[in-house]
């Protein structure tokens, strides 16, 4: 494992210095899904949920997410963004909704965060769109499944 970059010699939280970085093209790929009762998964499918567009509204809430990550997070860096998809995938053996979140920049450093709360937030909408008929809901398997660009170049989960 590498070295941890948020800690000064004396342990103390820092914002890592990527002045010096080379600017290049990144992208960050994330995956996670929320599993349901059938009858909610129908529901959000079949467009009969009373509060709308589920996955239209948990589209937008994790693309506006991203942009916010800094505010979130405290070392992030604020990152000019230039592109961020949300893709749902339904995955109707299971009642799932598997959410992929894709973040892009040129710059110094990645944009894992920003794919990594644009896909949290994008489940936690459909989450609490449907809250009211299925409490027992579960996000999980939120996890980077692939990086590219930068210092480390591309890296792709097994």
């Amino acid at each position: 494992m590498s070295e941890l970059t948020h800690f000064d010699l004396e342990g103390r939280a820092i914002m890592v210095d990527v002045g010096a970085k080379a600017e290049t093209a990144r992208i960050a790929v994330v995956r996670g899904r929320v599993v349901m009762q059938a009858a909610t998964f129908t529901m959000i499918t079949s467009g009969q949920a009373k509060k709308g567009d589920v996955l239209g509204v948990a589209r937008l809430a994790g693309i506006m997410a991203s942009k916010r990550t800094a505010d979130l997070i405290p070392l992030c860096h604020p990152i000019a963004l230039s592109a961020v998809s949300i893709d749902f995938r339904l995955i109707e053996t299971d009642h799932a909704i598997e959410c992929t979140a894709t973040a892009e920049t040129i710059g110094r450093t990645g944009v894992e965060m920003e794919a990594l709360t644009a896909a949290s937030v994008a489940l936690l909408t459909i989450y609490d769109m449907c809250k009211a008929v299925d409490r027992g809901m579960v996000i999980d398997a939120i996890r980077l499944v692939e990086k590219k660009g930068g210092k480390s170049g591309h890296w792709k989960a097994e």
